[in-house]
């Protein structure tokens, strides 16, 4: 089977040898085989043979605009079942991001790894619509209720399943927290380079990425080697709409526990015809997990209360850019005990 292989790319270099031009070619079972880098990169005279695993790190969160009374439960944790449900806007940012690296570099895939109770499956087949090639969904109640900390270990432990991982990408927060720390605390887990407030990937070759990225006072652009995780601004380029072609294969795509218990004739044939309607399910078993470490077992941090802010009329003031009305807030403030 691998000389097989071998010799049809060597059948293809012959063919490209004397062209000026950068081919791409996945190279993804003889790396597994042979345990190399995560990065399948060959280089042959002016000819570079290069594909990319992308995995990229989307959540589905309760839509903020509308915290009502239910948001929270008696364990202190969000009320996801009483929330819409949406696909975490900066997370769309970075599906974008991998997905034109995917038409840049043929032969590479892009998979959505999201965690969440089985209706999160949703934020794959969203992800399926705009181009994505598969997702995960880590789903199991020994995942409820995590914090950050529990969150990207569930992550990191997909990821090693998942294997030969390039580029992990991700949004910079999640709506529902605002914490920014998910992204960076997967990279330590897993001990890869990390890059935040990403606006866009420049490049990525030779075994690194070039990657311009949003900091105080201007933008910066840096290089990192792979495999590399790397967290997406809101700023940068929206995602694109749904294909509708893709939407019409995808519909039915399903995890196994948003299936109802017995299916009709019409649906099982469907589902046992078509494989890539079955999205992957795991539970903490299958990631092989520590399960003091996930979900509320694993948390040590809990969220006290969530509501929506409202300032009335009666609660604001107007100030002028006197140095009375400058003296009096700077007074309010130190006997409020906000500054000072």
């Amino acid at each position: 089977m691998l000389k097989t292989r071998w010799e049809n790319l060597h059948k293809l270099l012959n063919l490209c040898t004397n062209l000026p031009i950068m081919c791409n070619f996945t190279l993804k079972s003889f790396v597994t085989r042979q345990k190399m880098s995560t990065f399948a990169h060959l280089k042959f005279h002016n000819i570079i043979f290069m594909s990319l695993k992308i995995v990229v790190l989307a959540k589905q969160v309760p839509d903020t605009r509308n915290v009502g009374k239910d948001a929270m439960t008696a364990e202190g944790t969000v009320n996801r079942a009483a929330l819409p449900a949406i696909f975490n806007p900066e997370d769309l940012n970075a599906l974008e991001q991998a997905l034109r690296l995917k038409e840049q570099h043929p032969g590479s895939t892009v998979g959505i790894l999201t965690m969440g109770p089985p209706r999160a499956g949703e934020i794959i087949r969203q992800g399926l619509y705009r181009g994505a090639d598969t997702g995960w969904l880590l789903t199991d109640r020994l995942f409820a209720g995590a914090d950050t900390l529990a969150t990207s270990y569930a992550l990191a432990t997909a990821i090693k399943k998942i294997g030969d991982v390039d580029i992990v990408i991700g949004g910079r927060q999640a709506i529902d927290g605002d914490t920014a720390q998910v992204g960076p605390q997967v990279a330590q887990k897993l001990g890869l380079n990390q890059v935040t407030y990403a606006e866009e990937i420049l490049k990525v070759e030779n075994g690194e990425a070039t990657i311009r990225r949003h900091i105080d006072g201007g933008v910066e652009t840096v290089v990192a080697p792979l495999p590399v995780v790397i967290t997406v601004n809101g700023s940068a380029a929206p995602c694109r709409p749904c294909n509708a072609k893709l939407v019409m294969k995808y519909k039915y795509a399903t995890c196994p526990m948003e299936r109802p218990a017995e299916l009709d004739e019409r649906m099982a044939n469907l589902y046992a015809g078509r494989d890539y309607l079955t999205l992957n399910q795991w539970s903490v078993a299958d990631v092989e997990g520590d399960a003091s470490q996930c979900g509320l077992a694993g948390s040590p941090t809990k969220v006290k209360a969530v509501k929506n802010i409202v300032f009335q009329a009666k609660e604001s003031k107007t100030l002028s850019s006197s140095d009375a009305d400058v003296e009096g807030l700077i007074q309010e403030l130190l006997n409020e005990k906000i500054i000072g």
